[in-house]
């Protein structure tokens, strides 16, 4: 073997294991919008089947970290440890992000729960589960950048605008 050919063996070897420890670099974890998808999925089922309406109350968010320091998932180290490695102010933009989320959620239960009859629930369910699926989009690809990108600020009162002219309507 030449030496040309040796040193080139060293270099594939040394990307190799660049590449295997950049696969054990800490990464966030989408484990964590099971719980928003979940909530996104009995919204639309509470339309359907009345009985749904007690698994929306008993609904409840868990923060990020929260949900990792519990989980048994073989992930959750290093899914704390990145989470713990983002930008303050971009992690402090995700937590908002998180609690637009869930603001929707129980907003939209206490109106599935306490509905007037003439109310349009329907439109309603629509116009929060179309919000809803869009902030989960915007969590995942914070989350699938590792904390990489700016969630940005956003104000999340424009779903209540639409929800409060549904109301008014």
């Amino acid at each position: 073997m030449t030496v040309s050919a040796t040193k080139s063996l060293a270099d594939m070897a040394d990307m190799a294991d660049g590449w295997a420890g950049a696969s054990q670099a800490p990464r966030l974890s989408t484990d964590f919008l099971n719980r928003y998808s979940e909530a996104l999925m009995l919204l639309e089922l509470a339309l359907v089947d009345e009985s749904i309406l007690d698994d929306l109350r008993a609904w409840r968010s868990v923060g990020y970290r929260a949900h990792f320091e519990t989980s048994q998932l073989r992930c959750a180290p290093s899914a704390l440890a990145a989470y713990e490695r983002i930008d303050p102010a971009r992690r402090a933009a995700f937590e908002e992000l998180c609690c637009a989320m869930t603001r929707l959620v129980t907003t939209v239960t206490a109106l599935l729960l306490d509905a007037p009859a003439n109310l349009d629930l329907t439109s309603i369910v629509d116009v929060a589960s179309e919000a809803l699926r869009k902030l989960i989009g915007r969590a995942t690809r914070f989350i699938n950048a590792n904390g990489s990108v700016d969630v940005g600020t956003f104000e999340d009162h424009h779903i209540q605008d639409e929800i409060d002219a549904l109301l008014a309507g």
